[in-house]
């Protein structure tokens, strides 16, 4: 069995959000690198291999769905979750069509998040 761990980017402008998912994904065994901003993210330098992201879409600044679109240009097919407080119909198509795994709205129950990531293998 290995003993390596998947290493899941959390982006959300909501620190409370972060932490409490950060806290959850760390307790379910998994490496995290948190950030409060797409722009925040963009600009980390020596980031290892990520196994998935999980971005807020209603985020300051370049939102989550322009973040995934700016990834998948770049040529990165890593899986994403989304989430947001702000469910609508055409925001949830928005999300759809940039491609996800799961879409979630917040607040979601711990186990449709761990459910997502268990999708990513």
């Amino acid at each position: 069995m290995s003993t390596q761990r998947k290493l899941v980017v959390v982006v959300d402008d909501d620190p409370s959000m972060l932490k409490g998912v950060q806290r959850l994904l760390t307790a379910k065994g998994f490496d995290t690198a948190v950030f409060a901003s797409a722009e925040e993210f963009l600009d980390c330098a020596g980031r290892r291999d990520v196994a998935c992201f999980i971005l807020d879409i209603h985020l300051g600044g370049m939102s989550g769905i322009e973040l995934r679109r700016h990834l998948a240009a770049s040529g990165c097919t890593v899986p994403v979750i989304f989430m947001t407080a702000f469910d609508d119909e055409p925001t949830r198509q928005a999300a759809l069509a940039a491609g996800c795994i799961a879409y979630l709205h917040k607040p979601f129950p711990a186990h449709l998040l761990i459910s997502a990531l268990d999708q990513t293998g």
